[in-house]
């Protein structure tokens, strides 16, 4: 639990000074050590509580995580209002998320029970505000996915995925070395030229 308040207060600015103190008023915090919980619970079978531990979790964070998810150390939730990480879901270490991030699935008509339904989260990721990885997808190690984007197949490692013009774009990061940790991200991802919008598919967790 010690490694939440670290981590947390290592990656927001806004913590320093006599503001550290409020790393303990962190959403994304209470959701993590809530899920440590319930995830301990689940995995000793315990029937009811885990989930009830998840839901009452989610009322008093908005972030919900189900307690069958695998979640690596040092995972920091920013914000965290509208997070959800579904059941099948594996998360590596020193994952960075914001709020309205989806780990989902493809939907009840295209995933069956007891399959692996949702996202594999390599370490080092930073997933943006608001983007959806749906399905059984690997995203590989130190990549960047930027905000609202579409993730519906796999990500190669050391990749960055931006939105352009509601289009998902790929771009690689092999030749471009890892920024140190106290470097900040790009202030935005967003690029590409005007292109047309064409449908996406739905998902839910």
């Amino acid at each position: 639990m010690l490694d939440s308040l670290k981590i947390a207060y290592r990656k927001d600015p806004a913590l320093h000074g006599v503001h550290a103190l409020e790393v303990v008023l962190y959403q994304g915090v209470w959701a993590i050590w809530s899920y440590r919980v319930a995830h301990a619970l689940w995995k000793l079978h315990v029937p009811f509580f885990p989930r009830l531990i998840s839901q009452l979790a989610r009322l008093a964070t908005g972030i919900e995580i189900h307690p069958g998810a695998v979640i690596g150390r040092r995972c920091f939730i920013d914000h965290g209002m509208g997070v959800v990480i579904g059941e099948t879901a594996v998360v590596g270490d020193d994952v960075m998320m914001y709020h309205g991030v989806t780990l989902g699935g493809h939907g009840w008509w295209a995933d069956a029970k007891g399959a692996k339904r949702h996202p594999t989260i390599g370490n080092h990721v930073t997933l943006g505000v608001g983007c959806s990885i749906l399905g059984p997808v690997v995203v590989g190690e130190h990549c960047r996915i930027g905000p609202h984007a579409l993730v519906v197949d796999d990500v190669p490692a050391r990749s960055v995925v931006v939105v352009a013009r509601g289009h998902c774009v790929t771009l690689e990061r092999a030749h471009i070395e890892e920024p140190a940790d106290e470097e900040r991200l790009p202030a935005t991802w967003m690029t590409g030229e005007t292109e047309q919008e064409e449908d996406m598919p739905d998902g839910r967790a």
